[in-house]
């Protein structure tokens, strides 16, 4: 579980001293909770990310225990360091937004006749409880020829899962290659 400890000050000066000293600044946020300004040590908070299973991970902060999601970060413009992440308490029964990553299998036809395959949405945003969430959507895309698409519409939402993305919207495709 990742450690975090709760920021004091809200002062510049504070901010960048905490930077200075390998932190990573957040925010804690979820509907009827008080807003959290913490601070996680940035290499455990990144490490702890790429070794996470599901979208929704545990972090303690000041001795609680909060279920987050990722909903935004920010990076340096020069040196791409994470600078700030806003993390939202995943609370049971409440339905909000999520963004789900797409995972492909299989090798399209089409790479075999001069096709180029292309993932027009890494994630999916979705309006959902918690309970419903999908940890991806896995797409079998083995049987795509050159000029054909999976779109929206011909992926299957679990129940209690809806997308607002317009159903024509491709999600993967293979296309011609010039």
């Amino acid at each position: 579980m990742l450690e975090g400890i709760v920021r004091d000050s809200m002062h510049r000066l504070a901010t960048k001293q905490l930077r200075k000293d390998g932190y990573l600044i957040a925010n804690i946020y979820g509907k009827g909770l008080e807003n959290i300004s913490a601070a996680f040590k940035r290499n455990e908070f990144i490490k702890a990310l790429r070794v996470k299973e599901n979208i929704v991970f545990e972090v303690s902060v000041a001795g609680t225990v909060y279920k987050v999601v990722v909903k935004e970060y920010q990076k340096h413009p020069m040196t791409s360091d994470l600078l700030h992440v806003d993390l939202m308490v995943a609370q049971p029964g409440v339905r909000t937004n999520y963004s789900v990553p797409v995972t492909t299998s299989g090798t399209p036809i089409g790479l075999k006749n001069k096709g180029l395959f292309i993932v027009h949405k890494k994630r999916i945003p979705v309006k959902c409880t918690v309970e419903n969430l999908p940890e991806v959507f896995a797409l079998e895309v083995s049987a795509l020829d050159t000029g054909h698409s999976i779109l929206v519409r011909d992926m299957k939402m679990p129940a209690g899962v809806d997308c607002y993305l317009d159903p024509r919207v491709p999600v993967v495709g293979v296309i011609n290659a010039k």
